[in-house]
This record gives C-alpha cells, sequence and structure tokens, in this order.
C-alpha cells in the first residue's frame, strides 16, 4: 500500500543491510591484511579506513536492531499510517 509519505515513514531492511555490512567487514579486513603483508601501503591504508567504516555502520545497524520494533517493525505490525494535515 502505498501512502504518498515513504521518505518520512520507511522502513530499512536491516537484516539485509546487517549481513552486508558483515560481508564488506570480513573483505576490508581481509584486504587491509592483504594489502599490508605484501608492502603496499596505502591499498591497506583505503581498506582500513573501509574497515572503520563497515565498523561504524555495523554497530548502527545493531542498535536499530536491538531498539525493537518500532524501528524494525515485524511482518504483523501494520505500516505507519500517513500524516494528518
Amino acid at each position: 500500500m502505498r501512502t504518498g509519505s515513504e521518505p518520512t515513514t520507511a522502513r530499512s531492511a536491516l537484516r539485509a543491510r546487517f549481513w552486508l555490512s558483515l560481508w564488506g567487514l570480513v573483505w576490508a579486513i581481509f584486504g587491509t591484511a592483504a594489502f599490508a603483508l605484501t608492502g603496499r601501503f596505502g591499498w591497506a591504508l583505503a581498506c582500513g579506513v573501509l574497515w572503520l567504516v563497515a565498523t561504524v555502520d555495523l554497530t548502527v545497524i545493531l542498535r536499530h536492531i536491538r531498539q525493537g520494533p518500532h524501528y524494525q517493525p515485524g511482518r504483523n505490525i501494520p505500516p505507519y499510517l500517513p500524516p494528518k494535515r
């Protein structure tokens, strides 16, 4: 059901974001280690920054998941009502 208020009442697929963030975190760790061991420190630094970004994203996602159904509603919770004007 489309209400026209999706930007303000949209729900995020937090479980999908969690797994994608975890996948990115694993590859960033692997890239940092691999590039550091081969002596390519510029690429290792870039992967290290990506590692930091993925860690922060994963932390935010886990926080939102733990906040409960208001932020991650299940299938049995109906969509938010559109704002009344």
